[in-house]
């Protein structure tokens, strides 16, 4: 596992040699998909997670603004990674580990009770601070857009159709709030039946309901008990504002140009899938 370093930069590695002096490899956690290296590692019986960026990287720095203004909620209760070492410049940070499997891995990923604890810990984290954004709508309106214009396999008709239903939609003031913005099973750990949550490299200020797109798409479409469970922890259903089937589209889009562009065809099936449901969605609503 030592080889897995030579991912790092020489000042990541360089850094790591001041922060944890003679810290070993166990695993590497990498995706191998985005341009983070992820590590976990041990020195005199202590464990840590290593998270370091690449040159075009723009996760880590997400990760510690997470780490420096919102997660108190959850790392209070021990139920989120804290913070050892973090260069923003260098793109590496350094936090404690947290032991237990991902809830996508384990037995209980079809478990009522780990989606209520998930929903739970949502409704902390949204509840840490707020803050009006007069221009979210339009920013998050162009960039749906300038996917569009990009590299995709979105049929020639459903784009142009796409293209007219975004520029008429309204662009009303919302309230913003930290989100985790990757809100999904394999971003939850459990350990003796106790949910923790990791992976902060989406991280940002957005509407609550944002952070129910991937569980929407995914996991309650065939789980509607977890769905259930889930909105009993969390307290309310923040689907039920007005942004909410325009954040379901948004996402929709990002997901299918995104997977097309890895080359990830059965996300980008879901991709495409999304975009169907949710247009369906739509015209419901104008029925």
């Amino acid at each position: 596992m030592g080889g897995a370093l030579g991912k790092l930069s020489e000042e990541q590695r360089r850094l790591l040699d001041e922060w944890i002096p003679g810290a070993a490899v166990e695993q590497d956690h990498s995706w191998g998909v985005v341009e983070t290296t992820v590590l976990e590692m041990a020195r005199a019986g202590s464990r840590f997670i290593v998270k370091a960026g690449g040159a075009a990287d723009h996760h880590i720095e997400r990760e510690i603004r997470a780490h420096l203004h919102w997660l108190e909620p959850w790392t209070s209760l021990g139920r989120a990674p804290l913070l050892l070492h973090h260069d923003s410049r260098a793109k590496l940070i350094v936090t404690t580990y947290l032991p237990g499997e991902l809830v996508l891995d384990a037995e209980q990923v079809g478990d009522p009770g780990a989606y209520r604890q998930a929903g739970e810990l949502l409704a902390l984290l949204h509840a840490h601070t707020s803050q009006a954004d007069d221009d979210y709508e339009r920013r998050e309106n162009q960039k749906s857009l300038k996917l569009l214009a990009g590299p995709h396999r979105i049929a020639g008709t459903t784009v142009e159709r796409l293209q007219r239903m975004i520029a008429a939609w309204p662009t009303p003031p919302v309230t913003v709030v930290p989100t985790h913005g990757d809100w999904q099973p394999r971003n939850w750990l459990i350990h003796d039946g106790v949910v923790s949550i990791i992976d902060f490299g989406r991280a940002a200020l957005r509407p609550p309901f944002t952070d129910l797109n991937r569980l929407d798409a995914q996991e309650f479409r065939t789980g509607p008990q977890l769905e259930a469970a889930f909105m009993a922890g969390y307290g309310s259903d923040p689907r039920a504002a007005d942004g909410w089937h325009r954040s379901r589209m948004r996402e929709a889009i990002a997901t299918a140009c995104w997977a097309y562009a890895q080359g990830i065809e059965e996300f980008e099936a879901q991709g495409h899938r999304m975009i169907a449901e949710a247009s369906e969605a739509f015209i419901g609503r104008t029925r």
